[in-house]
């Protein structure tokens, strides 16, 4: 039924005793009514100790609700103390559970701190690196054990892996071998032919293709094509439980499925460097000719004067240490992937990022060290 216009509305009083400030509620209490709200009661006061009583309250429901709450969340944020012992025992029940659940609901601050963050991303590459030196440890006693047991390694899987990895990506390797010396000689022709070096670009593309230019390179679109196939195999495997079943029959994983695609990539890179340093080689000719007019007579000439057989060999080692490591990212982090087909995609760009971490760092060791045997 309609409130009567006689009934009144929503009335809220305060006295104030010493520090105590007593509200009294009367009147009906509904929704669709305005109600006081306790900030404009309350007014210049600072009270200790709020109670609230209700008297002559004709009607009620979660309007007056509503303004308990709000007196609550005051006192809370203000210090104070609610007196609610005058309240019938429903109303503090509804109260009760108005609190909790909006308590429940607030947003809790998850943020952690900076340097728990620090820590623990410092744990995390403490037990990274102990993974991977583990790992190797195992890589090494394999080879151990194929020195001394040659016949019993798979030399079929291995020659498998060599043509996959080497014939399969020839095509890949040419194309991006000559488009890198020649976009390194069009780099060097801008300065060159402002001084009259035209002939020094031989030098240029020369010593950069065969130090480092076309062993990283080389090593890169491996970590990508090789790499991440090697991780994605092995991570199927492990989600088929087919790595399990080997190492319930005794054959360790390491020895049958990761030693034959190291080897395949210790033997494979260098040789593929190799070829990308002659195709680089040929795509800085190639722009000589065309661009500057060097003859590829006095090109070679002129290359053969800076380059010799140690900076070839400098490639050659790093390429070979390239490709154990885009190897060992691989069969590494294929291993560790998780039982599902989002650990297949993961491992396989986690071999990636690995591989191409690596040969940056191993890549600075060799400058160093290089630099140091004056080769």
């Amino acid at each position: 039924m309609p409130v009567s216009s006689e009934i009144p509305r929503a009335q809220a009083t305060a006295q104030v005793h010493g520090n105590s400030l007593d509200v009294t509620l009367a009147g009906t209490w509904q929704v669709t009514h305005p109600r006081p709200l306790f900030r404009d009661l309350l007014g210049e006061a600072k009270p200790s100790v709020v109670s609230v009583r209700m008297e002559a309250v004709e009607r009620w429901d979660t309007s007056l609700l509503l303004f308990l709450f709000e007196v609550e969340q005051w006192c809370r944020g203000a210090g104070a103390t609610f007196d609610s012992a005058a309240l019938p025992p429903k109303v503090q029940l509804l109260l009760g559970q108005l609190t909790r659940a909006h308590a429940a609901s607030l947003p809790q601050d998850r943020s952690a701190n900076f340097f728990a963050i620090v820590g623990v991303a410092t744990q995390q590459t403490g037990v990274q690196v102990r993974e991977i030196f583990h790992f190797l440890g195992e890589c090494v006693l394999s080879t151990v054990r194929l020195v001394s047991s040659p016949r019993k390694f798979r030399w079929r899987d291995c020659l498998a892996e060599m043509q996959q990895c080497g014939a399969m990506a020839l095509p890949i390797v040419s194309l991006i071998a000559f488009l890198i010396g020649v976009t390194l000689a069009y780099t060097a022709a801008i300065v060159l032919r402002q001084f009259g070096g035209d002939i020094f670009i031989a030098d240029l593309i020369g010593l950069a293709m065969v130090r480092e230019v076309g062993a990283v390179m080389t090593a890169v679109v491996l970590a990508g094509r090789t790499g991440a196939a090697f991780a994605a195999t092995l991570a199927n495997m492990k989600m088929n439980e087919e790595i399990d079943a080997l190492e319930t029959l005794g054959i360790p994983a390491v020895q049958f499925l990761v030693l034959p695609r190291l080897l395949a990539l210790g033997i494979m890179m260098p040789l593929l460097t190799i070829y990308a340093n002659a195709l680089g080689i040929l795509g800085g000719l190639v722009v000589a000719w065309g661009l500057l007019s060097i003859s590829p007579t006095a090109y070679w000439v002129e290359m053969l004067t800076i380059v010799d057989l140690s900076d070839v060999l400098s490639g050659v080692i790093k390429a070979g240490a390239f490709g154990l490591i885009v190897g060992l990212a691989g069969c590494l982090r294929g291993l560790q992937a998780d039982r599902s087909a989002m650990g297949v995609g993961r491992a396989a760009t986690s071999a990636v990022v690995t591989a191409i971490l690596l040969m940056v760092v191993a890549d600075a060791i060799f400058a160093v060290l290089f630099n140091v045997l004056g080769i």
